[in-house]
């Protein structure tokens, strides 16, 4: 049985967007999740209803701008302006297409992966293996008081 993980099309849209705008560079994005019970329902028909989900599910909903604190985390060369146990997967863009992990990504127990033209519909999920999972769209957004603040 094959692992779904859950994220928010409007996290996926900013996560292309942020993409694209980078191109051709690669950008890496740290990601956190919210319980299913603390989002708001959209309109958006292109997801499966946050309803048809259980409440305790984490949904990636929310992410650390990848370039806050750039210039600390290269002096002590880790990240540390993403809160410690906050981050639940990356974001990983890969301009030049291919949509697998690679042995360069910076690897995380949840991965995002988007390549051109950035689509939200075109991310793939894999594990820290490099295993795809399933990844689920939901048709929801967070509250004002997100999980970030």
């Amino acid at each position: 049985m094959t692992e779904t993980l859950y994220a928010t099309r409007a996290l996926l849209s900013v996560l292309c967007d942020l993409a694209a705008d980078a191109d051709p560079r690669p950008i890496d994005v740290s990601l956190a999740a919210t319980p299913a019970r603390n989002l708001l329902p959209t309109d958006d028909d292109a997801g499966v209803a946050l309803t048809s989900i259980p409440d305790d599910t984490r949904v990636l909903s929310d992410f650390y701008f990848p370039d806050a604190g750039d210039s600390i985390n290269r002096v002590f060369g880790m990240d540390i302006t993403t809160p410690s146990g906050k981050t639940d997967a990356r974001f990983l863009s890969h301009p030049k297409g291919d949509p697998s992990v690679s042995t360069t990504d910076d690897l995380h127990a949840r991965i995002l992966v988007g390549v051109p033209p950035w689509n939200p519909d075109d991310v793939r999920a894999y594990d820290r293996n490099g295993r795809r999972l399933s990844l689920t769209i939901v048709s929801a957004e967070t509250e004002e008081d997100s999980v970030l603040d």
